[in-house]
This record gives structure tokens, C-alpha cells and sequence, in this order.
């Protein structure tokens, strides 16, 4: 049995979305042995809930979710519920009701359920203690907060979805999507969530990267500003962290903090990320040669870059510039 747990200010395009993903599903394969495609929407008090938009949402079961029954071969799945900054994140763990459900999904986890979860019920994974020690995803603009709230979790903000075995986390609110595919793939096998994609025209995404604006990440500390201002002028060369921390007028380890705070990274992940931002823009706007490029943004080595953009970006820089000239 899969769960879609819907908790108050739930965002409805991801419920939904899991819930049709999982009804396609179910629809393409018939029952799998030992494991049919069967689900069911709950809430914290068997009553509907409201999403984030004030709409009321209806649940399968009257049912509360502390009186359900959960087992080895069950999934519990998590939407997020619409918290998109920090003060709205701390508003959300610290209701009565998200304290309440933090105890019920660890009993759930207890018995062998997995769980899962996207966006910012990924904190509230996170409140459980069920990904500690453990490696996770979260909404990118959030990781940040998500790793300086959960530092024994390591955070992969690029990532759509990290799998950790039974409990398992995803990006922002439509990686939701990717989140379902992972859970129909261990159920039914690849070749049926390729078939619900390819039904729903789901596109494969394995990374939030492309998606992270600097603008939005660079935020307002002037450390931040600084790097980013003094790569830029330098895309073409290499950069040591003393001249990055020169640059930015703070010692090296302040440097490093100042960033790890801010960004979630390390001076050299950001680095990184400035200089496949660049890399990105150059092969949308030119035709230049992915190798010119990849020396133009400071990759001598051109096997280098398209590894390190791969990593960033979650496609090859070719495919990049196919997925642009296909838009226009």
C-alpha cells in the first residue's frame, strides 16, 4: 500500500501528481505480485485538509493516520506542504500537529515502512531522526537552512532524488514527480515507470542544478559577492582559495564558513557552480565549441569540465545546448 500523507497546506500539484503517477501505474501493470499498486490519501485526523492555497482536499479514510496500520511492505510518501523560506519552515515544524506526525512516521518506520518525502516535508523527514548519518535532497533554495538545521545529514541540493534505502528525499515541489517514478521503479521495475513517464510525458531529470538561479543564491553577504565578482573577472584561470579569500578581504577559513552558510557548498563547489553558469549561458547564446568554452570558463582540461557539468547540471554540456536550440 502506498500513502500519500497530506498534511495541512500540502501542495495540491504534487499530491496529485503522486497520485496520479501511482494510478497510471497501477493501470499499466494490472496487480504485481506481492506488491500491488494500490494507495490511499490520509490525514493527521481523517478529516480533509486544506493545501496551500486555502482549497479542501479530501482523504480516503476517516480514519486518523496514528490509528493506521503500517508494515514492511507498505510506502509512506510526504508532499510538501507549502513553506518556502525559513521562517515558514520553522512555522511548520514547530506546529502541534507536525510534532505529532514526526512521531507517527517513526513508529510507521519502525514497523519497516519506507518513507518518503519532497520539498520542505523533507524537514519534516529530517525531525524524525530517520536521516541521520544518512545522505539527502531537499528543495535547492532551502539546503542551506536544511543543513544548518540537520548537520548530520549530508545535503546533495543538486540532486532531484537521493535514495537511501528506506528512506528516501526529494527536490523541490514537481521532483515530486522523479520521487514517484524512483518508488514505482523499486516496485514494478524500470521499464514500468519508463512507461508511466512516457504516458504522463514525464521527462527525466536528475538535477535540481540547472534550476538553482545565482542570483537568488548569492544573497546579500558581501563575502558571497565579492567570490562571485572576482570569478567572473577571472573565469579563465584558476583560483586559489587564498586569493578567493584576498579577494573577499577575510581569511581563508572565514571564507569558507561565510560560504558554507550561505550556500550550503564549499568555496570550490561554488567556484564550480559560477563557472558552469557561465559555461551554460556560452553554449545557449553561441556556437562556439564545448571545448573553447570549457577553457573560456577555466577547464583546460575539456574531459574535466564535462564531468564536473554533468555533475552540476545533470546533463552533458551537448545535451544542454540541443534542449535550447529545441526551444526556441
Amino acid at each position: 500500500m502506498i500513502t500519500h500523507l497530506g498534511l495541512d497546506g500540502v501542495l495540491e500539484g504534487a499530491l496529485g501528481l503522486g497520485v496520479d503517477i501511482v494510478g497510471t501505474a497501477a493501470a499499466l501493470a494490472g496487480d504485481l505480485p506481492g506488491a500491488p499498486l494500490r494507495q490511499r490519501v490520509v490525514s493527521l485526523d481523517g478529516s480533509p485538509v486544506r493545501s496551500g492555497t486555502g482549497r479542501r482536499i479530501g482523504v480516503d479514510t476517516e480514519t486518523p493516520f496514528g490509528s493506521l496500520e503500517f508494515g514492511p511492505r507498505d510506502i509512506l510518501v510526504i508532499p510538501g506542504p507549502s513553506a518556502t523560506d525559513e521562517a515558514l519552515v520553522s512555522k511548520l515544524l514547530a506546529r502541534p500537529e507536525t510534532v505529532r506526525a514526526v512521531e507517527i512516521i517513526r513508529r510507521a518506520a519502525d514497523s519497516g515502512t519506507t518513507v518518503a518525502a519532497s520539498c520542505s516535508a523533507t524537514f519534516v523527514l529530517a525531525a524524525t531522526g530517520l536521516l541521520s548519518g544518512r545522505a539527502a535532497t531537499t528543495t535547492w533554495w532551502l539546503a542551506p537552512l536544511f543543513a544548518r538545521r540537520f548537520p548530520d545529514i549530508t545535503v546533495h541540493a543538486g540532486r532531484m532524488v537521493v535514495d537511501s534505502g528506506e528512506v528516501l528525499t526529494a527536490g523541490a515541489a514537481f521532483a515530486h514527480t522523479d520521487l514517484l517514478l524512483t518508488l514505482i521503479a523499486r516496485l514494478g521495475g524500470g521499464a514500468l515507470a519508463e512507461r508511466v513517464a512516457r504516458y504522463l510525458v514525464l521527462d527525466a531529470r536528475m538535477s535540481q542544478s540547472r534550476y538553482m538561479v545565482l542570483e537568488h543564491l548569492r544573497g546579500t553577504d558581501p563575502v558571497v559577492r565579492a567570490i562571485q565578482q572576482h570569478v567572473h573577472a577571472n573565469l579563465n584561470r584558476q583560483l586559489s582559495l587564498g586569493e578567493l579569500a584576498r579577494a573577499a578581504a577575510v581569511s581563508p577559513r572565514t571564507l569558507a564558513r561565510r560560504i558554507r552558510d550561505q550556500l550550503g557548498v564549499s568555496p570550490t563547489e561554488y567556484v564550480h557552480r559560477l563557472r558552469v553558469g557561465q559555461a551554460t549561458t556560452l553554449l545557449t547564446t553561441t556556437r562556439e565549441p564545448v571545448d573553447t568554452i570549457a577553457a573560456a570558463v577555466g577547464y583546460a582540461d575539456p574531459a574535466a569540465f564535462r564531468r564536473i557539468y554533468r555533475r552540476h547540471t545533470g546533463e552533458t554540456p551537448t545535451a544542454t545546448r540541443t534542449r535550447a536550440a529545441e526551444s526556441t
